[in-house]
């Protein structure tokens, strides 16, 4: 039999349950996959909670990686066998198997294994966009990256450092710091016991930053806006914190101008190509080792809400998977 995570209404990790689900066969342009790993991320949560609103009964999670056991009518490029990850949607990653859209997949270098695939996709593709498309970083750059310890922040300290960018970034306590120093940030920062704005000051002569990567949301909101150069860009891409409050264009024009935007990453991968190219990239990074993914933290995946709860109260470092 085949199970998965799945939730009937929104609410705590306890709402989550271990069900029996019928797979079937792929319809048209469908792949059904065998999956041997899965992602954990904040973005699931928040489908948990009811944050983001999806219709229920639902399945969870967004990023997985694994072997292809059938191919639908008019699937091309993909065959019986095939190594392959994803992120983003359909909803219903924490799943033993599944049923996918193939223009949703692509092919895992031979390279590259699959707790590391299914660790990379979500947090590397939205590194990738935020790195190269949503603010392209350049050789000169400082920037200020939260949670650099976390999933995303790990793998965007050592890319942005890659591109020639001097790497500020938030923690919370001195291990992490380490982490995040051993990862290419040049200056991690305490969040509990400094002012970040003012350090980040401090840091860069008063000048402030290029570009702020705000995943927590609420609470770092006001000082990121405070961390930025006149000119400099906010990228509030997660609310791990909670939202953020309404958002006053007068407050960009008298802090230098600044800009905002609040991307995700179905929108940067939306079209085929726009996966393909952001795919290659992340792969190419990976392979030539200037950025390493790091699996530090493995769950079976019926004990999700366990992994959740870790992660929710900010156990977790880096990247955390889910073992089918």
């Amino acid at each position: 039999m085949t199970h998965a995570i799945r939730f009937h209404r929104t609410g705590g990790p306890e709402v989550l349950q271990w069900e029996t689900v019928s797979v079937g066969e792929p319809g048209p342009g469908e792949v059904r996959l065998g999956q041997v790993a899965c992602g954990l991320n904040f973005i699931d949560i928040y489908y948990r909670t009811g944050l983001y609103p999806t219709p229920l009964p639902a399945g969870l999670g967004l990023e997985g990686a694994g072997t292809v056991e059938a191919v639908g009518p008019g699937v091309t490029g993909l065959a019986p066998g095939d190594r392959v990850a994803y992120a983003g949607g359909p909803i219903g990653a924490y799943a033993e198997a599944r049923l996918l859209p193939a223009h949703r997949l692509v092919k895992l270098p031979d390279t590259i294994d699959f707790q590391t695939g299914a660790a990379m996709m979500l947090q590397g593709l939205t590194a990738a966009y935020l790195l190269h498309r949503t603010y392209p970083v350049q050789a000169g750059d400082t920037v200020l990256i939260h949670a650099a310890a976390g999933g995303v922040g790990l793998i965007a300290c050592q890319w942005a450092k890659a591109l020639g960018a001097r790497v500020i970034g938030t923690v919370s306590s001195e291990a992490k710091a380490e982490l995040a120093r051993a990862h290419g940030c040049d200056h991690p920062i305490l969040y509990t016991r400094e002012n970040f704005p003012a350090r980040v000051r401090e840091i860069t002569d008063g000048e402030g930053v290029a570009v702020v990567y705000d995943s927590v949301g609420k609470d770092t909101y006001a000082g990121s806006l405070d961390s930025l150069r006149p000119l400099g860009t906010l990228v509030c891409f997660g609310n791990a914190s909670g939202p953020v409050p309404p958002l006053d264009p007068l407050a960009l024009c008298g802090k230098g101008s600044l800009f905002f935007t609040r991307p995700k990453l179905a929108d940067y991968t939306a079209k085929r190509e726009d996966l393909e190219a952001l795919a290659a990239k992340l792969f190419a990074v990976v392979q030539s080792g200037q950025v390493k993914i790091e699996v530090r933290q493995t769950f079976p995946l019926k004990e999700a809400a366990a992994a959740q709860e870790a992660l929710a109260a900010r156990l977790t470092t880096g990247s955390t998977v889910l073992l089918v």
